[in-house]
């Protein structure tokens, strides 16, 4: 059986760590690695997992905890990419800090594969939680199935923990850009969705939590800045086909439009023309 490689980055978070690291303990019929990278945290976001990591405890499933402590808080994108780095699996499966796997996660994705094997990566479907109340995701939250280049480039379709992928992706697409502090896993998903199917499993595997202080969308509120960067550089690649090519040019230019518009009503035309400077290559005329 192959084995997957499960990778939790954290930064503090102790509270609730032990709730992610016990839904990964609990799947079963599966052969697992698992990696908690440790993003330069202030305080041991371990220290609340008690005698459920210790070698004893662990299911046969389990083949081996890792916790990987990184002296500098640099992203989740660092952290994913430091954990990729230490994994000895042929798949890999993420898992955010703050969210939970419903139990028979992996073995329904391993079962996919074998049914789709075309198919080198898929996300599961995923339940919403916001302070505690469970909450309908949005229409434009709507998780596609196959080519879903064109559905990924207005906003994250794709949730990392949702997600299960052979290693050797990362060979050919490249890791997470470190150098975006938010939407890190938007500009994998455009890199991958434009050259491979993406699979959906229907049912929901992922409780994902939301609402508290420390989420990255609050930290960063105009994230559309980060996924502006991410189509144009996806752009100077070259790697798109015409069709996808037209896709993110227009995205990028609706969001770009959008984004200088709001960036000189609010005073900021430094910040305006940052992104006039990025996107100069890829359109002439905003």
């Amino acid at each position: 059986m192959d084995m997957i490689s499960v990778i939790i980055p954290v930064h503090n978070r102790q509270d609730v760590l032990p709730r992610a690291v016990g839904s990964v303990l609990k799947q079963k019929g599966v052969s697992f690695e698992l990696i908690i990278v440790d993003d330069g945290s202030t305080e041991d976001p371990c220290s609340k997992l008690g005698a459920q990591t210790t070698p004893v405890s662990l299911p046969k499933e389990c083949h081996a905890l890792r916790i990987i402590r990184c002296p500098e808080n640099k992203g989740p994108a660092a952290a994913r990419n430091r954990g990729i780095k230490e994994t000895h699996g042929t798949w890999i499966a993420f898992l955010d800090s703050d969210d939970e796997w419903k139990p028979g996660k992996l073995k329904a994705q391993l079962d996919f594969f074998a049914k789709h094997p075309d198919y080198g990566i898929c996300q599961t479907e995923e339940i919403w939680v916001r302070n505690g109340t469970r909450v309908n995701p949005m229409k434009k939250h709507k998780k596609y199935g196959g080519w879903i280049f064109r559905e990924c480039l207005p906003l994250c379709i794709v949730s990392p923990s949702a997600v299960m992928m052979q290693r050797k992706f990362f060979d050919a697409v490249g890791l997470f850009d470190e150098s975006l502090p938010a939407c890190e896993d938007y500009d994998l998903w455009l890199r991958i969705a434009s050259r491979y199917p993406v699979g959906l499993i229907e049912k929901p595997y992922l409780i994902k939590y939301g609402g508290h202080t420390d989420q990255r969308s609050r930290e960063f509120p105009a994230m559309d800045r980060f996924r502006i960067q991410s189509l144009a550089k996806i752009l100077r690649e070259k790697i798109l086909d015409p069709e996808q090519e037209a896709a993110a040019r227009k995205m990028l230019e609706e969001k770009a439009k959008i984004y200088i518009a709001g960036a000189l009503k609010r005073g900021k035309e430094k910040e305006a023309e940052e992104v006039r400077l990025l996107i100069r290559n890829v359109i002439i005329k905003i």
